[in-house]
């Protein structure tokens, strides 16, 4: 009945639900993807993403920590990678918060998430999602 979506492992407070051993979150991203495109293809849409609070780890962790950079505000695009490729590049480009999980790590590169995650590749996720056609990472920021 597994659907590939993440949600058992990130919510379970006693770690007894683990991925294969050789599976990874590449797999996971792929699926996200994979599933979103699923839902979207051939429907009218419009995406909107609030850039606040952003934590260290997915929202669905009960024990998340706090925010790791200042609120940033709301993005919009008929192009849903587009708008996570720009929310992405927004939250790299925005001011770590000195007290939060980030501000202690080692975060020279300025890629917040990899300095947070740094076995996960979040690219690929983008990467992926351009490949089966939906969307494009390039974007125009218009700001309001």
């Amino acid at each position: 009945m597994c659907v590939g979506c993440g949600r058992c492992i990130a919510t379970c407070n006693f770690d007894a639900i683990s991925n294969a051993v050789d599976a990874d979150s590449g797999i996971l991203n792929r699926r996200m993807a994979e599933y979103a495109k699923a839902v979207v293809q051939g429907r009218p849409q419009f995406h909107i993403s609030i850039v606040n609070q952003v934590s260290p780890c997915c929202d669905c962790h009960g024990e998340n920590d706090a925010a790791v950079v200042p609120d940033i505000g709301m993005f919009a695009s008929f192009d849903p990678v587009a708008l996570d490729k720009a929310c992405i590049d927004a939250v790299n480009a925005a001011p770590v918060i000195a007290s939060s999980v980030l501000g202690q790590c080692d975060h020279a590169a300025h890629d917040h998430f990899t300095s947070i995650h740094p076995t996960t590749d979040w690219r690929g996720q983008i990467r992926h999602a351009e490949a089966i056609g939906l969307g494009s990472g390039e974007y125009e920021l218009i700001t309001l």
